[in-house]
């Protein structure tokens, strides 16, 4: 299996792309906020058993999706100073035990851009952060630090070019199809 880790800040177009991707590769959709929604519902945001339950939840996930061996998985992830240091290197043991691989692609455009996406309408609603003020914040306060990703990964910027292109991209330089 190849669990495609798409991720970047909020607003870049992760899970706009991870959609137009699976439309050209038949692969699954698992979106960050399926879990963090889900566990959100019970738990305080970065609380101790927010925390372990998501991973757990996000691990076992890739885990069982390798071991049956599905062609691929597109798992959209920001980062953020709740998620543990080993996530990464967990994340890849969970695919690769089963004979999968993990290939990443980091979303990221201009600053501008993001605030703009950041303010659409159809960030509202499903727990998405959709103030660029409050983005600005945050990131200022270093919420979204990077755990490590490997620097084997593909970089997209996708200020200029539509999600279609975007995954048409990814789909070529990752040889999906």
């Amino acid at each position: 299996m190849k669990l495609i880790f798409l991720h970047g800040l909020p607003g870049v177009g992760k899970l706009t792309v991870a959609r137009a991707l699976s439309e050209l590769t038949g692969f699954g959709v698992f979106h960050n906020h399926l879990t963090v929604d889900l566990v959100g519902a019970v738990f305080e945001f970065g609380s101790p058993p927010f925390v372990e339950l998501r991973e757990m939840i996000w691990l076992e996930v890739f885990s069982r999706a390798a071991e049956a061996q599905l062609g691929g998985l597109i798992f959209t992830f920001a980062f953020d100073r709740t998620v543990r240091g080993d996530f990464i290197e967990r994340t890849r043991e969970a695919v690769e035990s089963s004979g999968g691989e993990v290939l990443f692609v980091e979303l990221r455009c201009s600053p501008e851009e993001l605030e703009r996406r950041i303010e659409q309408p159809s960030r509202r609603g499903g727990g998405k952060l959709n103030s660029a003020g409050w983005f600005r914040e945050l990131s200022e306060a270093g919420a979204f630090v990077d755990p490590g990703i490997p620097a084997e990964r593909l970089v997209l910027d996708t200020t200029g070019i539509d999600a279609p292109d975007a995954a048409r991209l990814i789909v070529g330089e990752l040889g999906l199809k």
